[in-house]
């Protein structure tokens, strides 16, 4: 129980810190409301659960003992977020829905749940680091003479359910004050802010070496 409790620890640790996974589901709320955030979540977490499977079975071990594999899910991971950036900045400078600054925001989603749902399952399955961060830390909370097939695999699921539950109450959060953050203005700063992260944060996937 120590060994979970200190995997507990590490994990919440890791998960609260903002990353990519983070910017998206902020992003989809404003576009798509609470659903969409949840659905990116929702997303994100089957994305780290298929990580902590590839872990469990040692396909992330050769995914990072390959080069050019490695490196092919590295720039598609940091190109999907850049493109994502680009969206975000593109609605930012030239909205698809102009209205008054002052006006409420539209009630209905302007982003589809399947299309939230795919952006966090791509981000979450393109970013590199998952590749490398599974194999390192979660052998590391497998007790002695266990099976580590199972064990790497529940610890796994277990972080995919706290990041699904953090992301969610993010979405939820960033949905009770989705009519103010909403409003056309304040949306474009938001898309903005968004954007130049998404985009950042992909340059600095690419960029970065293991």
């Amino acid at each position: 129980m120590a060994i979970f409790l200190a995997f507990l620890g590490v994990a919440l640790v890791v998960i609260v810190t903002p990353g990519p996974d983070t910017a998206i589901t902020i992003r989809n709320t404003l576009l798509g409301g609470r659903p969409a955030g949840i659905l990116t979540a929702l997303g994100v977490g089957c994305g780290l659960t298929i990580w902590a499977l590839a872990t469990s079975i040692g396909l992330v071990a050769l995914l990072t003992a390959s080069e050019p594999l490695f490196l092919a899910v590295k720039y598609a991971g940091a190109a999907y977020l850049i493109y994502l950036g680009m969206q975000a900045l593109r609605e930012a400078i030239r909205p698809a829905h102009i209205h008054h600054a002052h006006a409420p925001a539209l009630p209905h989603s302007r982003l589809a749940p399947i299309a939230a749902f795919r952006q966090g399952f791509i981000s979450d399955l393109g970013n590199p680091k998952i590749a490398v961060f599974f194999p390192s830390l979660l052998p590391q909370f497998v007790p002695a003479g266990q099976p580590s097939f199972l064990s790497l695999l529940l610890l796994g699921v277990v972080f995919a359910l706290i990041t699904f539950t953090w992301l969610t109450i993010y979405a939820t959060v960033v949905a009770k004050a989705g009519d103010w953050l909403r409003r056309p203005t304040v949306r474009r700063i938001v898309e903005a802010v968004s954007g130049i992260l998404l985009i950042g944060l992909g340059i600095r996937i690419a960029a970065e070496q293991r």
